[in-house]
């Protein structure tokens, strides 16, 4: 059976996981959360990063219950993602399999994503609609199934439509910063739970170009509009989220 240790952090959460063949043993994770209206910068992030990513390795193998001599291979995300946060966990990974004498393995951000998804729900050939923070994508297997040669897996994908400019998780990442919502958990999850007692609708312009979607008008209109409603009491920021959502 293989034991894999991960490290992910291409972005303002971490976490570190192990899994042995396909069964997830422990997930601990971290989130670098900033004033509510603010975002977070690369810098800042790496240093939240760097301050809790030897712990989370050690909680990880505590939940677990293996050590590092047990450990068949280190993974850790290679990018996309913000460079400084990337660069603590490729840091630590790189040491690890060092210091362990274990096979490392850089991991595509987007391709994690997808094949933990289809790992836990037992998809074999999944239409995917990938949203993140920095990406927005409709995606399936080019050929309609995963190609393994000999014991090397080789995953090729065709994206059939995109955002053509910001992804919606960035699209609800500033807004919430308009609103000065909270991003403990997640920005997003924070306009999802207003969204549920807003009750007056703001048309805003969602455009849909084929199988391509775009963002941008629909947040530079709110943005423009939401200082003005709500100083004018005709709509809420409970409203607003609604609308967005």
């Amino acid at each position: 059976m293989v034991l894999v240790i991960g490290l992910e952090g291409s972005a303002n959460k971490i976490g570190v996981g192990i899994i042995r063949d396909g069964q997830v043993l422990s997930n601990p994770r971290r989130t670098y959360v900033t004033p509510p209206g603010e975002g977070f910068l690369p810098s800042q992030t790496a240093a939240h990063h760097r301050e809790v990513v030897i712990p989370l390795v050690r909680q990880a193998l505590t939940e677990a219950g293996v050590s590092l001599a047990d450990v068949d291979a280190v993974a850790y995300t290679k990018g996309p993602g913000m460079g400084a946060p990337l660069q603590v966990v490729a840091l630590v990974a790189r040491a690890l399999a060092h210091l362990y004498d274990k096979p490392i393995l850089g991991v595509n951000h987007c391709v994690g994503h997808i094949e933990m998804a289809r790992l836990i729900t037992g998809a074999q050939n999944p239409t995917v609609l990938y949203v993140s923070g920095g990406n927005t994508q409709i995606i399936a297997y080019a050929d309609k199934r995963r190609v393994v040669y000999c014991i090397s897996l080789v995953v090729v994908y065709r994206i059939f439509g995109e955002t053509i400019d910001i992804a919606v998780g960035n699209c609800l990442d500033r807004f919430a910063r308009v609103l000065k919502l909270s991003n403990d958990p997640s920005p997003g999850f924070q306009i999802e739970q207003m969204a549920k007692n807003g009750k007056k609708l703001l048309r805003l312009p969602y455009s849909v170009k084929g199988m391509d979607m775009s963002f941008s008008g629909l947040l530079s209109q709110i943005e423009k509009q939401a200082p003005i409603l709500l100083k004018s009491g005709e709509y809420s920021p409970e409203d607003l989220c609604f609308s967005l959502q």
